[in-house]
């Protein structure tokens, strides 16, 4: 039932003219409405969810207990760089999100990072950055000075 809730919610927020029920047959096919509705209010809220903060990860589990290696491993990089501030959505919990994020970024895994808004992508993406020193320079236009420049500058 909450499922049916949030859904109308969603739809509600959405606007009417996305919500329209398909005809099936004759007949109005409600599991239809649901989806489209559920479906246009994720990707709303997914637009307001990455402006929100600087750096979003949409992750399984939590940066505090990670539920897999790829979401554990953007954590990691995060971590070494100094990034501690940050909004974790766990898709675990909740299905249209997960699926939601998919369609939103049209990228078909998880995890995935946004910097300011903007998909950077998952953890191969974040790892290479990490690795040829591009994360760095990301970081610095979002005003995040990277924790690894102060521990090159120590071992200098």
């Amino acid at each position: 039932m909450n499922s049916l809730i949030r859904s109308t919610a969603r739809c509600l927020r959405a606007g009417a003219a996305v919500c329209l029920p398909g005809q099936a047959g004759g007949h109005v096919s409600l599991a239809s409405a649901r989806h489209l509705c559920a479906a246009a209010g994720v990707l709303k809220d997914l637009g307001e969810m990455v402006k929100k903060d600087k750096v979003v990860v949409f992750m399984k589990g939590t940066p505090a207990q990670p539920m897999c290696g790829f979401s554990n491993a953007v954590v990691q990089i995060l971590r070494m760089h100094g990034v501690d501030e940050y909004a974790a959505y766990n898709v675990l919990d909740d299905q249209d999100l997960r699926q939601g994020v998919k369609d939103f970024s049209n990228w078909p895994t998880i995890p995935q990072v946004y910097f300011n808004g903007e998909f950077v992508g998952g953890c191969d993406i974040l790892l290479q950055m990490h690795q040829n020193g591009d994360l760095v320079e990301e970081l610095k236009k979002l005003g995040i000075h990277s924790a690894l420049l102060d521990a090159e500058k120590e071992s200098k």
